[in-house]
């Protein structure tokens, strides 16, 4: 018997991802917690459910595509190779994924780039 999935499961998936992410992070490495990604943090934005984007996946299933942000304030300088999703009213570390890697400077601005999440049909 083959494998399948409604597109609302995965749709569910990422919609709390969605509907909860209320803050983008650029960070030096993969945070463990919560905690080391908010403190940790060398730049951040503000995000919306209408910074997300919910639509058929690349290949297949579904893919949230997360808008790409402009002049994000750098807080602390280092080299930024991860971003990560926050819930920041409920301390939850939603995703974590890699980036380009850059050095950023104290007090400067970064630019973040579109990325999507993607879950595949069953194989």
């Amino acid at each position: 018997m083959g494998k399948s999935v409604h597109p609302d499961v995965l749709d569910g998936a990422l919609g709390v991802i969605r509907n909860n992410a209320t803050k983008m992070v650029a960070l030096n490495g993969a945070p463990a917690s919560f905690s080391a990604a908010n403190s940790g943090a060398l730049a951040g934005v503000t995000m919306a459910p209408s910074d997300f984007t919910l639509a058929a996946g690349s290949t297949s299933g579904r893919k949230l595509t997360v808008a790409a942000k402009a002049d994000v304030p750098v807080t602390a300088a280092g080299n930024a190779d991860h971003v990560a999703l926050l819930d920041i009213s409920n301390s939850k570390l939603l995703y974590v994924t890699t980036c380009a890697a850059q050095a950023l400077a104290s007090s400067g601005t970064v630019s973040l780039s579109s990325w999507a999440i993607e879950i595949a049909d069953p194989a």
